[in-house]
């Protein structure tokens, strides 16, 4: 008698399980999908440069923002750096550590910059910009980063090194073994 209940109580036990698992499926679906930290910062981003274009006299719309609206927002963002870049004349200019404080202004990092670009890029086409029209990706934007990249670069006094690709086997095969061909026998 005992062996008949015990397996009645798995039984339902088993079946409570499985409900509550569709139960917790149905939650799932219910509730949006966590969002990863890039998908966030790229939706705050997105919604930032909309904000920032709203808040334009006259008002500008997403469709018809371009690069110069781009360029604008960039340096618009530069009151809130935490990036000290001296100026020409400062006598910390091109010193990597330099030993006390200046006036110079604090602006964004060139990093960051380049990242936010990106993102905003990637969020463009998202919300339905054709790629031709991308104001994220044309040239002038890459100009602008250039400079700031190299201008913040000479400020500190380090120059920047573009990290190197790894090269595929085969190259280096080649590079380091003359006698090496594809076809040896």
């Amino acid at each position: 008698m005992m062996s008949t209940n015990k397996g009645k109580d798995v039984a339902e036990g088993s079946s409570s399980a499985s409900a509550a698992a569709a139960d917790q499926q149905q939650l799932k679906q219910a509730q949006p999908a966590q969002l990863s930290r890039y998908e966030s910062q790229k939706r705050r981003d997105w919604n930032t440069f909309g904000q920032y274009l709203r808040n334009q006299r006259p008002p500008v719309a997403l469709s018809q923002s371009n690069s110069n609206h781009v360029l604008d927002f960039l340096r618009y963002l530069d009151q809130f750096g935490k990036t000290k870049v001296h100026l020409q004349g400062c006598v910390f200019f091109g010193q990597p550590e330099p030993p006390g404080p200046c006036t110079c202004p604090l602006r964004q990092a060139w990093g960051s910059l380049d990242a936010l670009i990106g993102r905003l890029r990637a969020a463009y086409e998202e919300n339905g910009g054709l790629p031709e029209t991308n104001p994220f990706a044309s040239g002038a934007i890459r100009v602008y980063l250039r400079e700031v990249r190299d201008s913040q670069a000479k400020a500190r006094g380090i120059p920047y090194k573009k990290k190197k690709k790894k090269r595929n086997l085969l190259k280096a095969n080649l590079d380091h073994n003359p006698n090496f061909t594809m076809h040896q026998s």
